[in-house]
């Protein structure tokens, strides 16, 4: 294989012919470019041979699964991606379109060692990508990602003889089947299923109807023009629809799936948004009743409740902050045997024995309907008034190149960790300590905190705050935070603040 180029212009003889590929589609847990700027077919199946190459390197039996998300150009990608494993002399299962956690349980369904899902999650059209793995049920981190992407821009990959082809029916019915069983609520519940038009439209409804759960649609025709929002229940945009269709439908909640159907956003009966890791704090709660002295993995993004909240603490649960990222955030669940992971941005990740290890949208619902059938006498908002009160932040994310990201954010961290050494004050308030396991989460004497780091999947930088204080102590700590921000020319304006 030639080595890949990084540019060439769309409508050329080259650009038909030679593989163009952006190096930094590369990220740090799976592979993200705008289509066809950033990479081309060719370049597709540059890296599905190199991907087929690292199976090999690696003693990877030569079997994967492929799926692909309803996007209206992801599955000549995806077709491209195959070509290039079977140079590889990879033996492609093919499972069609799917969600991403629908390829991830394919991995266990067929026995098979690897994924490739084509998909640009919740990244607008006009992306694509992949996320694959070789360990179940975790995905590539940034040691596979460096591996994987220096075969592919060195030109290492090697054709070897045995590729083949097949297309599995089937797998969508059994995947519905393993998150379902024979579970049926046995009470009332009437929830907004909101998909976004994406490709979750084709699972979410039938999952609810089948529990026996009254379904409120919510942008359920499939439509890959995402003709009213993109899917992406992190953003507030979907946030608000949902809230206004429980307020309109009088729902007892609202569950919204992204685009590849791996996130799960929540809104209560009373149309209040719940961020994901305060949603993980009410399914902590409930689940450390059925596993006490359970371990449950937070992102540094998440709420602070997880390792203060008494009812945690009273029943001996043990709180791990570790590495936003679903491939960070999969391998430490499975590392230290937790229950559960949570991670702000609304992905979860249940393990045995309530799911298999991975993020999966579907799963999270499934186990929320679970927990409102085991608390017939709560609602939703009565579980979310019964945490302990903070002020947090959406998640805000201010440009900053790819390029020049991870070195904005190095000097940051360098600029928080000498406040703190110099005893200066953030948001009026003593620094206890800085962590710097991911970006810099600067904790107050409080408990209060705000965070800055460097978004994986586009060119951004990420950052979130929360008070348990007050609304007042939150934006303070987000003016200081963002005044250090600000003393780098490269950072740009936000995509939504406070």
């Amino acid at each position: 294989m030639t080595k890949p180029i990084p540019e060439v212009t769309p409508n050329t003889w080259s650009f038909l012919r030679d593989a163009m590929i952006k190096p930094t589609g590369f990220r740090e847990y799976d592979a993200r470019w705008k289509y066809p700027e950033e990479i081309n077919l060719p370049g597709m199946t540059a890296l599905g041979l190199g991907l087929g190459t690292q199976m090999r390197r690696r003693g990877i039996a030569p079997v994967i699964a492929v799926g692909n998300d309803y996007r209206d150009y992801s599955l000549a990608i995806k077709n491209a991606l195959i070509l290039g494993l079977m140079q590889a002399g990879i033996q492609v299962k093919d499972i069609g379109p799917a969600l991403s956690p629908m390829a991830y349980f394919a991995q266990f369904h067929l026995d098979v060692p690897a994924v490739a899902m084509v998909t640009a999650s919740h990244n607008p059209n006009g992306w694509t990508g992949v996320k694959m793995g070789f360990e179940r049920p975790l995905t590539h981190g940034p040691d596979e990602m460096s591996e994987l992407r220096d075969i592919v821009l060195n030109g290492e990959g090697q054709p070897h003889e045995g590729g083949s082809y097949e297309f599995v029916d089937g797998v969508k019915e059994a995947y519905i089947d393993d998150l379902v069983g024979d579970f049926k609520m046995s009470r009332p519940l009437k929830v907004v299923c909101a998909t976004g038009n994406g490709t979750a439209s084709a699972f979410a409804p039938e999952i609810f109807e089948r529990m026996g759960v009254e379904v409120v649609p919510s942008h359920n025709r499939l439509d890959y023009t995402f003709p009213n929002y993109n899917p992406n229940p992190e953003a507030m945009e979907m946030l608000h629809d949902m809230s206004d269709s429980v307020k309109s439908s009088g729902a007892d909640l609202a569950l919204g799936f992204d685009g590849d159907g791996d996130r799960c956003g929540v809104v209560d009966d009373e149309g209040e948004e719940i961020f994901a890791d305060k949603v993980g704090v009410i399914m902590a709660r409930d689940l450390a009743k059925l596993y006490p002295n359970a371990t449950f993995v937070a992102d540094v993004k998440s709420t602070g409740l997880f390792a203060s909240d008494p009812q945690l603490q009273a029943r001996g649960v043990k709180a791990d902050y570790w590495k936003t990222g679903h491939s960070h955030m999969k391998r430490r669940v499975k590392e230290i045997n937790a229950l559960a992971g949570f991670e702000k941005s609304g992905h979860y990740f249940l393990a045995e024995p309530i799911g298999r290890g991975y993020d999966c949208g579907m799963r999270v619902a499934v186990e929320i309907c679970k927990l409102m059938d085991r608390n017939p006498d709560q609602s939703m908002s009565d579980l979310r008034k019964a945490l302990p009160k903070t002020w947090s932040t959406p998640t805000m994310s201010p440009y900053a190149a790819d390029t020049e990201k991870y070195d904005i954010l190095a000097r940051l961290v360098d600029k928080l960790v000498a406040k703190s050494e110099a005893g200066d004050s953030f948001a009026g308030r003593a620094i206890k300590e800085v962590v710097t396991v991911n970006g810099a989460r600067v904790i107050l004497d409080n408990g209060s905190w705000g965070l800055v780091r460097a978004s994986s999947n586009t060119p951004n930088l990420v950052v979130v705050c929360e008070s348990s204080e007050s609304e007042d102590e939150m934006r303070a700590i987000f003016a200081d935070i963002d005044a250090v921000i600000r003393t780098e020319p490269g950072v740009g304006d936000y995509d939504q603040t406070i």
